[in-house]
């Protein structure tokens, strides 16, 4: 099904019926609005020219990543990115699903949607979080929405829905205070009714995860099931129930905590001056790949011993990285993706999160940056599946794409 807009249609209305201006100026912004990425040659060349006068900073020898980003591998990187990587071809690829937009609360919310063509799949909510954009699903909405294509049952279908968080890649940037998740789970709710799906399943881990548990809590009657691969709750407050964790799980978390001592300083810039960090990595793609880059390299299942970015590239490939990253420089949006920290930490929501009744899946790579035991997630969601992968860290969808799927079919078989 492709949605349309009949600009003609408007502009005879707006003629015929002087009065009709303003609300046909509604009708516009609220219409579904297909979409084709194409960034003009002219900032094409404006990013390689810039790339082409990169000053990398010096770098302790034989220290690696210890320090942030291996210049070694920024070198590469940047170095592929001007001379190899195909934006075009890239960008082709991604306009291959069908995309619109559409105003909600004031922003522009872009966003693919790909149905399939089994009239009776399932509608599939797909959230993104930060450093990521909907280049994160590539890899899976081809075998959602087509599973037969892909040595899959038709009878797991979806229709799935990508939107680009507002502020982030395609979509709108706010020009007001309090875009926090409470406020995006309640646009993403209305994108969702807008294209009339009054029931359906929300799958998404990072920010994604947590939009997404808002909207389930909020919009329990319309969610089928939520599947997370980041799965956050607090510690429940009866100490029996702490008791009871297994030590396996508790190691496990007391692992990850240990670990993120040393990863969570880009939260606390983010969180509180994400527009003077904005100014650097919106003017320098060096900075803006380096600033990313880091995240992928520390946060997903790799041997991190080994040399430059030969660890990272056993799960991504320079292509994949660099199509996440020039989403974000294309269009401008590090500054604005950035401030959803800001705007977290700063606006209280308007409705506390209670139990999500909705039937919940976890799904839990052991390389995610925070790991949550079970029994604390039973203590706020209604957890009905709880997988514990063998392999994986936090850009699932990317990294550990089988796997992630296999676990959103079985999940929502149950609930069909």
């Amino acid at each position: 099904m492709r949605l349309s807009f009949m600009p003609s249609l408007l502009v005879t209305v707006a003629l015929a019926l002087p009065f009709a201006t303003a609300v046909n100026a509604q009708e516009a912004a609220t219409a579904i609005r297909p979409y084709t990425i194409q960034v003009a040659d002219a900032v094409i060349e404006d990013l390689k020219a810039r790339l082409a006068l990169t000053r990398i900073p010096d770098q302790i020898p034989n220290t690696g990543w210890d320090y942030g980003t291996d210049m070694v591998y920024l070198r590469e990187l940047i170095d592929y990115w001007r001379n190899d990587f195909d934006w075009r071809e890239q960008e082709s690829a991604l306009n291959e699903f069908d995309q619109f937009v559409t105003q909600i609360d004031g922003v522009d919310v872009h966003f693919i949607h790909q149905r399939s063509t089994h009239e009776d799949a399932m509608p599939l909510l797909l959230t993104h979080g930060w450093p990521g954009s909907i280049a994160e699903f590539r890899k899976i909405i081809g075998p959602l929405t087509q599973p037969e294509l892909y040595g899959g049952d038709p009878a797991d279908a979806f229709h799935v829905v990508a939107p680009s968080l507002p502020g982030f890649g395609f979509s709108g940037k706010p020009e007001e205070r309090g875009y926090n998740p409470e406020r995006m789970a309640h646009t993403l709710a209305a994108l969702m009714q807008r294209l009339g799906y009054a029931r359906y399943g929300a799958q998404g881990g990072d920010w994604g995860a947590i939009i997404n548990r808002i909207h389930a809590y909020q919009y329990a009657e319309r969610l089928i099931g939520l599947h997370s691969n980041f799965v956050l709750a607090n510690p429940p407050a009866d100490q029996a129930v702490l008791d009871a964790v297994p030590e396996a799980e508790m190691a496990a978390r007391e692992q990850r905590q240990a670990f993120m001592l040393n990863e969570v300083g880009y939260q606390q810039i983010q969180g509180t001056k994400p527009q003077s960090l904005g100014v650097a990595l919106n003017d320098s793609p060096a900075g803006l790949a380096a600033w990313i880059v880091e995240k992928f390299h520390g946060w997903s299942d790799i041997d991190k011993r080994l040399p430059a970015g030969y660890g990272l590239e056993e799960k991504f490939t320079k292509d994949e990285i660099l199509t996440n990253i020039s989403l974000y420089w294309f269009t401008s949006s590090i500054t604005s993706s950035a401030r959803i920290y800001y705007e977290n930490r700063n606006v209280a929501m308007q409705e506390p999160l209670g139990f999500v009744t909705v039937p919940t899946a976890g799904a839990i790579f052991p390389s995610e940056i925070y790991l949550t035991p079970r029994i604390w997630a039973e203590a706020s969601y209604n957890i009905v599946r709880w997988t514990t992968m063998p392999q994986g860290g936090h850009f699932a969808a990317m990294e550990e794409p089988e796997l992630l799927l296999e676990d959103v079919r079985a999940f929502f078989r149950t609930l069909r």
